[in-house]
């Protein structure tokens, strides 16, 4: 896992698996060029990056928008002449609804940055690869992408749509020397499960915690970091041989949604 003299590309990369990623990739030797529709946090992940003597870009984009996505992908080729590594990974939440009462604005808005978002991605960053003839991209699914999540149908559908556009992306692109693959975290303690257990319980969140946690056989909810170490392994010479696949990083939970009740003898 050597990204020395390798361009990264963050999306989402203010906060969260985003944030763990971009300072992952730069630990590891890579120049990393930071987009975040927050211009404050995408800035404060590109100065955590160079304080630690790392090479960082940071670039304000709405994901949704193309002419904005064709102008971080422009700021990057412009200073580095290249994109190595793209994790194509910002996303929202949107609201907890069931199906019969959701919002079509807010389904809307979801499915214009996590689905729209990553296809714009997909469409600006991949041409740059094609004619380099080498890249990787990873796309931020989900578990949602695998299950439903009662409450959430707009992020449900935007995740199983990211994991269609993965694997369509990659047939096309595996003859030219670009692999493209999903990761699919499961519950992270990241800003979104906050909002998400406050969505849903706003009175009393830390007993929807208690229930996640009690549905994840590890026991407990993952840690930005554990995605960002996957993210770069698909990211490596390490995953040569890998495609069109979606990784799960759920601590169990869509292997075993109710948890682990017992002891082996």
């Amino acid at each position: 896992m050597n990204f020395t003299d390798k361009i990264a590309l963050v999306t989402g990369g203010g906060n969260g698996i985003g944030r763990a990623s971009a300072l992952r990739f730069a630990e590891l030797g890579a120049a990393v060029v930071v987009v975040d529709n927050d211009a404050t946090a995408a800035a404060d992940t590109a100065r955590r990056i160079t304080e630690q003597g790392g090479d960082a870009l940071d670039v304000a984009a709405d994901v949704s928008r193309s002419d904005q996505v064709q102008a971080y992908v422009a700021a990057t080729v412009h200073k580095h002449g290249r994109i190595d590594c793209f994790f194509n990974n910002a996303g929202i939440e949107g609201r907890v609804a069931p199906t019969a009462e959701y919002d079509e604005d807010v389904f809307d808005s979801v499915i214009a940055v996590n689905v729209k978002g990553v296809f714009l991605g997909l469409r600006h960053v991949l041409p740059v690869m094609l004619e380099q003839g080498s890249g990787t991209v990873v796309n931020s699914a989900s578990i949602a992408g695998l299950v439903g999540a009662p409450g959430m149908p707009a992020y449900v559908a935007s995740k199983h749509a990211v994991i269609g556009l993965t694997k369509v992306a990659a047939g096309e692109v595996s003859g030219a020397g670009v692999r493209v693959n999903a990761v699919c975290p499961g519950p992270i303690e990241t800003r979104m499960i906050q909002g998400l257990a406050e969505q849903i319980n706003p009175q009393d969140p830390e007993t929807v915690h208690k229930g996640y946690h009690s549905n994840i056989p590890l026991g407990r909810y993952g840690q930005a970091d554990e995605v960002a170490n996957v993210v770069l392994f698909l990211c490596s010479d390490l995953a040569s041989n890998v495609t069109g696949a979606q990784y799960v990083v759920d601590g169990g939970r869509t292997a075993s949604p109710r948890g682990v009740t017992s002891k082996p003898d």
